[in-house]
């Protein structure tokens, strides 16, 4: 079927209505009735039409001294159903446990949408300080180490796809300097199979990150601990990365991977 003649199934208000929640998603902050409209780009009695619906269901809110409009609860409760039905969410939070506590590290599983990182699991350390992220945080691919083990599994063209430009989104300090630094640093990342970032996002916290794989051989999430420390000890990289890296073949075999080596009978 032709985007034409999907177009004639439309329902036109409902359209409205999610390209409204996508925007204010997008933007990750409170918006004015104003802004919205103008960056939806629909007339201003519809917007408020859609804008008056969604905040009667939850998937708005409205801040009652300001007037600014943010995602509501009910945006969050659909997050975390999907996050809930997903399978590698199933069979690896209690692997993150274990991983948390031989590391005594925060641990992660995150999954990649589009140019967002998305943490769809995570366990806090015991003595964790930092709680940068929490199930549902989004993080851009190209500026973080998840992203980076995620776009190990495209191909130049599904990469290019991905970014088509040559000058990446949101460009900010220590982030790589454009697309093909980007595919410089995923291509070691690839030889490498693993990922050891010290502030590479931010200043003062390190990750080690593994991927994980599905039945299909393909990259489905990523691993990842948090390590407080601008800069892992050398002594201590090897204590730290080997849980890890189990944990992601863990939950890749849960998932139905079967390495080179076991498909081969070895």
């Amino acid at each position: 079927m032709s985007d034409k003649d999907a177009r004639r199934y439309l329902i036109p208000g409902l359209e409205r209505g999610l390209t409204i929640l996508m925007e204010l998603s997008r933007n990750h902050r409170e918006m004015s009735f104003a802004e919205i409209a103008k960056r939806v780009d629909i007339p201003k009695a519809t917007a408020y039409r859609a804008i008056q619906t969604l905040e009667y269901m939850g998937f708005l809110r409205r801040h009652p001294t300001t007037g600014l409009y943010s995602l509501g609860v009910n945006v969050l409760r659909l997050g975390f159903e999907y996050v809930a039905s997903l399978d590698v969410v199933q069979v690896g939070q209690p692997v993150i446990e274990s991983l948390r506590d031989a590391t005594g590290c925060s641990s992660h599983i995150a999954i990649r949408d589009g140019q967002d990182v998305i943490y769809v699991a995570r366990v806090s350390a015991a003595n964790a300080t930092i709680r940068r992220v929490s199930v549902g945080t989004r993080l851009p691919v190209h500026r973080t180490s998840l992203g980076r083990m995620l776009l190990t599994g495209l191909s130049r063209e599904e990469f290019e796809a991905l970014y088509p430009d040559e000058a990446l989104p949101d460009s900010q300090p220590g982030a790589p300097a454009n697309r093909e630094a980007l595919w410089a640093l995923v291509q070691e990342d690839r030889r490498r199979g693993y990922v050891i970032a010290e502030s590479y996002f931010q200043l003062g916290i390190s990750s080690i990150v593994y991927p994980v794989f599905n039945a299909d051989g393909e990259i489905e999430a990523v691993v990842s601990i948090m390590v407080p420390v601008h800069e892992i000890p050398a002594e201590e990289r090897e204590r730290l990365r080997g849980p890890v890296e189990k944990a992601a073949a863990t939950i890749s075999g849960l998932l139905g991977y079967r390495s080179v080596a076991e498909r081969q009978g070895t």
